[in-house]
């Protein structure tokens, strides 16, 4: 891709990528995209399976899917998993540019990574009969990608690709935090590439999106306050709050990039990302919106500027208004704690009973 083809990142619009060239809201512009790229990785090589996978995935999370609900997180929506599997699609091309022959990845691995990209967060999906309880998808944050690892065993099996069922309910875990790395087990170094890969398209496609903090503010703080993160309750009926507000949240922003997000860019998927320079003949655009995202946030903190986080991107999902919902829905989580006494409200949350744990990792950040 020539750099002449970037943009103005003042101009770029709230649902395209970091080039502003490809609507991330969309399933067939995401998706002609990814084939373009993956027919000039691999000429000849059908993208049939990988089709068939944004056909699938769009009922999955429109909930046209028979026995699904349809995505009602409004921070983990179509736009994001769209952006990341772009993302994942050109840090797969990079890596192949890159490599000597023999470490390639291949047509068919390329194949498995760009699939269980597009499901990586199908665990948010919540099912008509076995999630009868759970009133959203952000119920089921600390568990999700457990839950997105069983849907890709079954989703393989189903478009008549078993053989790489396991690999995908593995590598999926690259993408948070329910399971230690170290503790997947992959017969062929090539599989942890694809991991690293998918962790690293996860990290830059969200954090390089134009409404990352607003989404961080008005999203997923809700989605974390449901989700049982921002105030984990104890066995013993204490509680830690975690995050006590969306700006607190974003407060906690600049450590969680330095701590725990920077470290696995640079160290547990090693440095990955600089595959996109392969890409954009040298440069790398979602570095460079990560570090413009960081940089305002810097400024708003530092001046106590709110006010300059006013964008209000709309959400995609399968439900109108989503993200009130869950705001509703956080809200009243956060009331039910302060009625039980378990924690008090004037000047935020406080915790109560044992003292807590260290903060969690965001799960999905």
């Amino acid at each position: 891709m020539n750099t002449s083809t970037l943009h103005n990142p003042h101009d770029r619009r709230s649902d395209h990528d970091v080039t502003n060239t490809v609507q991330v809201s969309s399933v067939e512009s995401v998706r002609a995209a990814v084939q373009t790229l993956f027919e000039e990785t691999f000429p000849g090589a059908p993208f049939d399976p990988a089709w068939l996978a944004f056909h699938d995935f769009d009922a999955l999370f429109s909930g046209r899917e028979p026995g699904y609900l349809g995505c009602d997180t409004s921070y983990h929506d179509r736009q994001h998993t769209l952006d990341m599997v772009l993302a994942m699609a050109r840090l797969i091309a990079g890596h192949e540019r890159a490599a000597e022959p023999a470490n390639r990845l291949g047509p068919e691995r390329a194949t498995m990574g760009l699939i269980t990209a597009l499901f990586h967060d199908a665990g948010y999906v919540r099912h008509q009969t076995r999630d009868a309880a759970a009133h959203n998808g952000a119920e089921y944050s600390l568990n999700h990608v457990s839950r997105s690892a069983i849907y890709l065993r079954r989703y393989f099996e189903r478009i008549g690709l078993p053989e790489w069922a396991d690999v995908a309910a593995q590598i999926v875990h690259y993408t948070g935090y329910e399971v230690s790395l170290d503790q997947i087990e992959l017969a062929d170094p090539r599989d942890c590439i694809i991991g690293h890969l998918l962790g690293t398209a996860d990290l830059l496609a969200q954090m390089a999106d134009r409404c990352y903090l607003e989404k961080c503010r008005d999203r997923l703080f809700p989605e974390f306050v449901v989700g049982g993160i921002a105030i984990a309750e104890h066995a013993d009926g204490g509680v830690a709050v975690n995050y006590r507000s969306g700006r607190d949240l974003l407060r906690k922003t600049l450590s969680f990039y330095r701590d725990s997000a920077k470290h696995r860019l640079l160290v547990t998927f090693n440095r990955a990302y600089r595959y996109m320079e392969l890409v954009f003949d040298g440069t790398n655009p979602y570095t460079d919106a990560i570090n413009r995202n960081l940089e305002h946030l810097r400024r708003v903190l530092e001046n106590d500027a709110w006010t300059l986080l006013r964008r209000a991107p709309p959400a995609f999902t399968a439900i109108p208004d989503a993200e009130g919902t869950l705001q509703r829905l956080a809200a009243r989580r956060i009331r039910s704690l302060a009625d039980e006494g378990r924690i008090r409200l004037r000047g935020g949350p406080a915790t109560r009973g044992a003292p807590p744990p260290p903060s969690p990792e965001p799960a999905t950040r």
